[in-house]
């Protein structure tokens, strides 16, 4: 489980650095659809793709701690789940977007649980077991 939950939480960190860099250098064009929504949503889009670095550089931190954190993983999975629920308010008020955007909703809110469920399991394994945890005497 250790491993898994590692590689999960080190290829989430990376697939958010990569897409919020895409977001920050590309603008509207990043967004299906966007190309001319004008020079208030670019300015958004760039800043939020910086920020979307940012939560990529907390799953990479969590990747990196022996054991993974739990509560951490907990967290940024959660962050992620409220961005699936923030799509599924936007079609509910403004209707369907961009296919693509459909699919992205699908794995905001199919893969937290997955983390859930694997930070749960690596809580449940006593510290002196977890993957490359010290031993407490």
């Amino acid at each position: 489980m250790a491993r898994a939950l590692r590689t999960l939480t080190q290829l989430m960190g990376w697939a958010c650095v990569v897409i919020g860099l895409f977001h920050l250098t590309l603008g509207n064009a990043a967004l299906p659809g966007a190309g001319s929504a004008g020079p208030t949503v670019d300015s958004w889009g760039r800043f939020m793709g910086a920020a979307f670095v940012g939560y990529g550089l907390a799953w990479l931190w969590a990747a990196r701690q022996r054991p993974i954190p739990p509560r951490a993983v907990r967290w940024l999975a959660g962050v992620f789940l409220l961005g699936g629920a923030g799509r599924l308010l936007s079609l509910a008020t403004y209707g369907r977007p961009h296919w693509f955007q459909i699919a992205l909703t699908v794995i905001e809110l199919g893969l937290p649980p997955v983390f859930f469920w694997l930070a749960d399991a690596e809580e449940r394994i006593p510290r002196d077991d977890r993957a490359g945890a010290p031993a407490v005497h």
